[in-house]
């Protein structure tokens, strides 16, 4: 996408072109994880109701809040905001929910994947932003995905040992970094 409005953001054009594409890919999929969450909100049944139900709303909140600051900080960079939900389903970054999605613990697996894809590109554009030089973006995501984190383990909480269950969740494997030999040694 090109800028669209005028910026006096001292980045270059190009630069500011692609920080707007990525925010508005992580607006849209901040839109579809808001809807996606309130899913699971409106839906949530089971023996720990009312704490998730809770719970996803909180989450849903923050997501929604998310997507303003994306989408204002696009505007900021001279770009257009493209938010609309017709947008947000062709623009996100996630697959549709999971409507077999029935008990709390189904609704929670859900989420917890949605949310590891969203913290993933909301990761990448850390990264990408600091390449391009533009600390207020890099920030922006970065104190998004500290939420994003934040919110993942209180949803991950709720799959440890979990009663309803009768069995302990399996965490997921740990990233291993590549420990072989490189090819300078």
């Amino acid at each position: 996408m090109t800028t669209k409005f005028p910026s006096h953001i001292n980045l270059p054009r190009e630069s500011r072109a692609e920080l707007i594409d990525l925010l508005n890919v992580c607006l849209a999929t901040a839109i579809d994880l808001h809807w996606q969450v309130k899913q699971a909100h409106w839906n949530i049944r089971g023996r720990d109701f009312i704490s998730r139900h809770e719970l996803f709303d909180d989450v849903a909140d923050h997501v929604r809040k998310q997507a303003d600051e994306f989408a204002e900080r696009a505007g900021a960079l001279g770009g257009y905001a493209q938010g609309t939900i017709r947008l947000a389903t062709k623009n996100s970054e996630l697959d549709e929910y999971d409507l077999s999605a029935v008990n709390g613990d189904d609704h929670v697996r859900v989420l917890v994947d949605r949310i590891t894809i969203y913290a993933s590109t909301i990761r990448g554009g850390i990264q990408r932003a600091g390449d391009l030089n533009d600390p207020v973006t890099e920030d922006l995501f970065t104190q998004t995905l500290a939420v994003v984190e934040q919110d993942m383990w209180f949803l991950e909480s709720h799959l440890y040992g979990s009663a309803a269950t009768g069995r302990d969740e399996v965490a997921p494997s740990p990233i291993i970094e590549d420990r072989s030999p490189s090819p300078n040694a």
